[in-house]
Parts: structure tokens; C-alpha cells; sequence
């Protein structure tokens, strides 16, 4: 048998240092597309951020100077009610005397107002049964059977520190985040 031996220049081997030309155009095109991507996404990711009117309604400042005690107010934050109540001593002593084990969703005053400010109770004016207003904010609303809230829609009765205390509403009036800035000014949210 009859083997072939071919004899030409010999095939030069591919250099192992430095980068080739090949190695370059990939590394370019690579960053190229990454870059491209990037500048395609970041649109589409910041068009995801809240739009200045929300950012704008993320937290409201009330002044709580002139609401007299016994008196309660309704503005507005995040698009929904929220009810500001000045509570009298009398409304505090009331809150207070009631036995924890006879409400639903059992909270004291003490943990739905701030320390030192137990005068001053601040919650969503929003049912938590089926997210009806209550009446009781406002001067000569119904106050129902316990002084405090009342939402006519289903008959559900909050007393003076906006804790369920009859009908089908099953927790608490909410009571979001706030802080008082200084003794008149309260920042919710």
C-alpha cells in the first residue's frame, strides 16, 4: 500500500499571543450590543417610576390647630378619606374603660395614637368592610351607637377610637403612617 505524502509550504499555526483580529471584532460587537441593550432598557425601566402627581400625594401635612376637642375633619391622602380626630378627655377615659376581650380586632388607643399625643387619632376614612366612607367626620354627621363612626351602607359602628365595635365590618378603621412635625403640624405618610 501506497501511502501520499503531499509536500507544500506547511500550514502556519494560528498565533497564541496577543489578540487577533477575529477576537477583537467579537469583543467589539459584544460591548456594542450590551451598550445598545442598556440604552434600550433604561427607558423602559424608568417609565416604570411613580409620576410626579403620585409622588406628590405620597405624604400630605395637616394642620391640626384649629380642630377643637370633640371635633373631628376629613381631607384627603392618597385619593381617599382621612379622618383627623381631636378626642376629649372624656372620649380617652371612654376608650380606655373599654375591655379588649369584647372587641373584634382588639387595639388600645395607646396603639393607634403616638405617644404623648393619645388626643389626637388619625385613620383612613375608609370601611374595611366593603370600602364605603363612614359618617362621623363632619360637623352634625351620625356618629352611630358608640360615638365614634358609622357607615350607613351596612350598619357597621366604630366608637370614638375608630375600632369596630358592631356590624359586618371586620377590622379597625386603618391607621397609616404619620408623625407630628411640631405641635400643630402632622405629616402622613
Amino acid at each position: 500500500m501506497a501511502t501520499l505524502e503531499t509536500t507544500g509550504p506547511a500550514e502556519a499555526a494560528p498565533s497564541e499571543e496577543g489578540v487577533r483580529r477575529r477576537d477583537f471584532i467579537n469583543i467589539a460587537a459584544v460591548s456594542f450590543a450590551g451598550v445598545g441593550a442598556a440604552a434600550v432598557a433604561l427607558p423602559l425601566i424608568n417609565q416604570m417610576n411613580p409620576s410626579a402627581d403620585v409622588l406628590a400625594l405620597a405624604s400630605i401635612e395637616v394642620d391640626v390647630s384649629q380642630i377643637q376637642p370633640g371635633q373631628a375633619i376629613k381631607t384627603i391622602f392618597r385619593k381617599q378619606p382621612l379622618f383627623v380626630r381631636h378626642l376629649t378627655p372624656q372620649e380617652i377615659k371612654e376608650a380606655d374603660a373599654v375591655p379588649l376581650d369584647s372587641l373584634r380586632d382588639p387595639q388600645t388607643l395607646e396603639e393607634r395614637t403616638k405617644a404623648g399625643k393619645t388626643q389626637w387619632l388619625i385613620t383612613m376614612g375608609v370601611c374595611t368592610h366593603l370600602g364605603c366612607v363612614p359618617l362621623g367626620a363632619a360637623e352634625g354627621e351620625v356618629k352611630g351607637e358608640f360615638g365614634g363612626y358609622f357607615c350607613p351602607c351596612h350598619g357597621s359602628h366604630y366608637d370614638t377610637a375608630a375600632r369596630i365595635r358592631k356590624g359586618p365590618a371586620p377590622t379597625n378603621l386603618e391607621v397609616p403612617e404619620y408623625n407630628f412635625t411640631s405641635d400643630t403640624v402632622v405629616q402622613v405618610g
